[in-house]
């Protein structure tokens, strides 16, 4: 591999051809990912530990912890995070195959079209995630969950079981529900920036 095609990669990576795109870039990278690495951690990181049920026993716990979260809000949040990089990242290797330069993205149709395409999957897997993110987590966190305990053979098929700190854990989904609202307006605005520069409304960078 060449230095030449890991310079023009990893200029393409770093500097989109837009404003817009430089800070969605800025956004995405650094506020939201620092947010989920360690706010998301300090929030999500010792819930099973906490979790508890009545009765208090390992297996109830553990059993009612895996009904209320069939998967954990940091693994989907960063399953989420890499899925939407993964466009702009296909966008950027045809790039630096190809020797683009920054300035020819917005030059050349073909170049625009594949490039707004990019960021057209951007936004439809952020509208899918966010729809994910309402089917698995809602918009609020209860203190009490009722699991439902039939599996287990119990005499009780409903058992009362405590959340910790779910008020932290309602203003986190708020925050990320947030960001992808965020995202993908920047996403919408740099395909709008786009259009404006191959119109001539708005000069190229």
């Amino acid at each position: 591999m060449s230095p030449n095609y890991i310079r023009s990669f990893s200029e393409g990576c770093l500097r989109p051809p837009t404003v817009i795109g430089q800070f969605h870039t800025l956004f995405f990278g650094s506020i939201r990912m620092f947010f989920l690495g360690v706010l998301g951690f300090a929030v999500y990181g010792n819930e099973a530990l906490h979790f508890s049920c009545d009765p208090d026993k390992r297996e109830v716990n553990l059993f009612c912890y895996n009904q209320f979260r069939p998967i954990t809000p940091q693994v989907f949040w960063a399953l989420q995070l890499v899925i939407v990089l993964v466009p702009g990242a296909f966008f950027h290797l045809y790039a630096a195959c190809k020797s683009v330069k920054q300035e020819d993205i917005l030059q050349k149709a073909s170049y625009t079209s594949f490039y707004i395409l990019s960021v057209f999957l951007r936004i439809v897997l952020e509208v899918v995630a966010f729809w994910l993110q309402i089917q698995l987590f809602g918009f609020k966190v209860n203190a009490i969950y009722m699991c439902d305990v039939g599996a287990l053979e119990k005499k009780f098929n409903i058992t009362r079981c405590m959340v910790p700190e779910h008020f932290e854990k309602t203003i986190f989904l708020i925050a990320m529900y947030t960001f992808t609202v965020i995202t993908v307006i920047l996403c919408v605005a740099e395909i709008f920036e786009i259009s404006c520069r191959r119109l001539g409304f708005l000069k190229t960078q």
